[in-house]
C-alpha cells in the first residue's frame, strides 16, 4: 500500500535519493529544501504527489508551521525522514565557536525541533514512523570530526530516551547509521574548520592525509541502496531500532562496541565497589 512521507532535506544526498526512489514506486513525498528549484524536475512530473515547502530546521517555528501544514494539506504522514544536516571537519581548536553553534543548531537542535514538531500529529492519528538519519560516527568517531560526532551521539541519545515515550502511541523510530557515501556529504555540504599546522603529525593531520589520498575509496557506499534499505526498514515490524548500512559502518560500530564493552567488563567490580554499603550485609 502507498505511503506518504515527509523529508527533510531532499535536495541532494539521501533527502533526494529517498524522494526519487519512493515517488517512483507510487508513494507521496512532502519535500522540504532550502532552495525549491532543487525539485523542479521532480515536481514536473510527479505532481501531485510531490508536496514542496521551503524549511530551515534552524528556524523553530519554521519547523511546526511547515510540518502542522504538511499534515493539514495530506490528511495522514505514514514516516517522518529527519535528513537535514551537514558535516564539520576540523580539530576541536581548529573550528570557531559560530561554526559549532551552526553545526549543533541544524544537526541536532534541528532533529529534535523536527521529531517535537511532528509527534502531536503522529501520535493524534495514531501512530506513524520516525526515521533519524544518524551516522555511524553517532557510535565512533574520527579525528577532526569531533563536533559532527557530538551532534550525532546529541540525537542517539535524545531518541533512546524519547523512543519508550512514544511507544504507547504508536510512533516507531528508527535511526539509520550509515558509513561514508557518495553523496555530496563532504564536499559541497560540508563545512571546515581552520587547519593548523601543528597537527600535522598528530592523528588528525594522518585522517586528513589519508582522506586526500584515498579519494573515492574511502567512500564505499552507494547512496541508492542506502535509501533502498531505509524504504525498506519502514516495512519492518517492529521497527529496527538502529540500521547500520555499509561495510565501513559496520567494522567501525563493531570496533567501537567491542572495545567498549571490554572495558566496561573490566571495572565491574570497581563499579559495584562503589555502591553505599548495606548495613548487616555479608561481606
Amino acid at each position: 500500500m502507498p505511503k506518504t512521507w515527509f523529508i527533510t532535506g531532499a535536495s541532494s544526498g539521501f533527502g533526494r535519493e529517498l524522494t526519487e526512489l519512493l515517488l517512483h514506486r507510487g508513494d507521496t513525498v512532502a519535500a522540504t529544501v532550502r532552495k525549491p528549484e532543487a525539485l523542479q524536475d521532480l515536481a514536473s512530473k510527479y505532481r501531485e504527489r510531490l508536496w514542496v515547502a521551503v524549511l530551515d530546521v534552524t528556524d523553530g517555528e519554521g519547523v511546526r508551521q511547515i510540518v502542522s501544514r504538511a499534515f493539514a494539506d495530506l490528511g495522514r504522514i505514514d514516516v517522518v525522514v529527519s535528513n537535514a544536516g551537514y558535516a564539520l571537519f576540523g580539530a576541536a581548536e581548529e573550528v570557531s565557536d559560530a561554526q559549532i553553534e551552526r553545526q549543533i543548531d541544524t544537526n541536532l537542535l534541528g532533529s529534535i525541533r523536527l521529531a517535537r514538531a511532528a509527534i502531536p500529529h503522529l501520535r493524534r492519528q495514531g501512530g506513524g514512523r520516525i526515521i533519524q538519519i544518524s551516522s555511524s560516527v553517532g557510535q565512533a568517531a574520527y579525528p577532526t570530526m569531533g563536533v559532527y560526532a557530538a551532534t550525532k551521539w546529541g540525537v542517539e541519545g535524545f531518541f533512546e530516551g524519547t523512543i519508550p515515550e512514544i511507544a504507547p502511541f504508536g510512533i516507531e523510530v528508527t535511526l539509520v547509521e550509515p558509513g561514508a557515501s557518495r553523496t555530496n556529504f563532504a564536499s559541497s555540504s560540508a563545512d571546515m574548520g581552520q587547519i593548523l599546522l601543528v597537527y600535522e603529525q598528530t592523528p588528525a593531520g594522518e585522517f586528513r592525509r589519508k582522506a586526500e589520498s584515498a579519494g573515492l575509496a574511502m567512500f564505499p557506499g552507494d547512496p541508492r541502496k542506502v535509501a533502498a534499505a531505509i524504504i525498506a526498514s519502514a516495512d519492518q515490524a517492529p521497527a529496527p531500532r538502529r540500521l547500520t548500512l555499509g561495510s565501513d559502518a559496520y567494522a567501525l560500530v563493531h570496533a567501537a562496541l567491542t572495545e567498549r564493552l571490554a572495558v566496561l567488563e573490566n571495572q565491574e567490580a570497581l563499579a559495584r565497589s562503589t555502591d553505599i554499603a548495606i548495613q548487616g550485609a555479608a561481606v
